[in-house]
């Protein structure tokens, strides 16, 4: 069994890690450095930073940040919001990020994915997917997801599980799976979207969006099929350290790094 990776998830905004609820109500938490350090030394596998607020505005995620997260952080960074072109994907890893996450530039141009995972490599690639549920009868359950771009306000109407076959059909090496709906709630992760996917997909997918005890990773994992999970309130606000979650986790069964 492929061990769970746990990822501790700075969203930032102006420069600032932030949290909310479904993508709204934004509050400051602190700095993205320095939570990401201290992070890295809990023992998190993973540190995913998103500059939420890049493709809304039309601008390049801030690098500065990056470089800075990247001198102090010494797990692999995933790095995402505001990668629209090759050049700024190419600017992003030479500013120290391992991995980039394409949303919003994916689904407008979807050939861009095959253009980075060609260059950078298919484990490069992360493609991130907001979804939201929607009204039409279709899925597990009758259950049927739509995706949202430009940090969760715009819904493209595009089927969350085709365009996750097709992203990895055009070279995606990994699925950031996002609910909305769930994003920020504590009430866990939306298991039914989350199996959807996973069995659509044969690459590696990150459940985001709903977690609010350790609980809700052990069924992502053991229920939906994630092969990692993504996190934020718990550990910004001090419930739980990224170790101590890794050790509740070994607790429940779920094999970790």
């Amino acid at each position: 069994m492929t061990a769970t990776r746990v990822i501790p998830c700075l969203d930032v905004k102006n420069g600032r890690v932030v949290k909310g609820i479904r993508f709204e109500g934004l509050a400051e938490v602190g700095d993205p450095v320095t939570m990401a350090e201290a992070y890295y030394r809990q023992g998190a596998d993973e540190i995913a930073f998103l500059d939420i607020s890049a493709s809304q505005e039309g601008r390049s995620t801030l690098l500065s940040v990056v470089e800075r997260t990247a001198e102090r952080v010494f797990v692999p960074l995933l790095v995402g919001g505001g990668i629209g072109s090759f050049s700024t994907a190419r600017d992003v890893l030479r500013a120290g990020a391992d991995k980039i996450s394409v949303n919003t530039a994916a689904v407008a141009n979807p050939g861009i994915v095959s253009e980075l995972a060609g260059a950078f490599g298919c484990q490069c690639v992360v493609v991130a997917i907001d979804a939201v549920e929607t009204p039409r009868a279709q899925g597990p359950g009758g259950k049927h997801w739509t995706i949202r771009t430009h940090g969760g306000t715009r819904d493209t109407g595009l089927d969350a599980i085709e365009w996750a076959r097709k992203a990895v059909d055009l070279g995606a090496g990994e699925i950031l799976l996002t609910s909305i709906d769930r994003d920020g709630t504590g009430a866990g992760y939306d298991l039914d979207l989350l199996r959807a996917v996973t069995s659509a997909v044969q690459v590696p997918v990150i459940a985001s969006g709903g977690l609010g005890k350790v609980g809700d990773a052990v069924r992502a994992v053991m229920e939906g099929g994630a092969d990692a999970v993504l996190a934020a309130s718990i550990f910004h606000y001090g419930d739980m350290t990224a170790g101590s979650f890794k050790d509740e986790l070994r607790r429940a069964g779920v094999v970790v790094r």
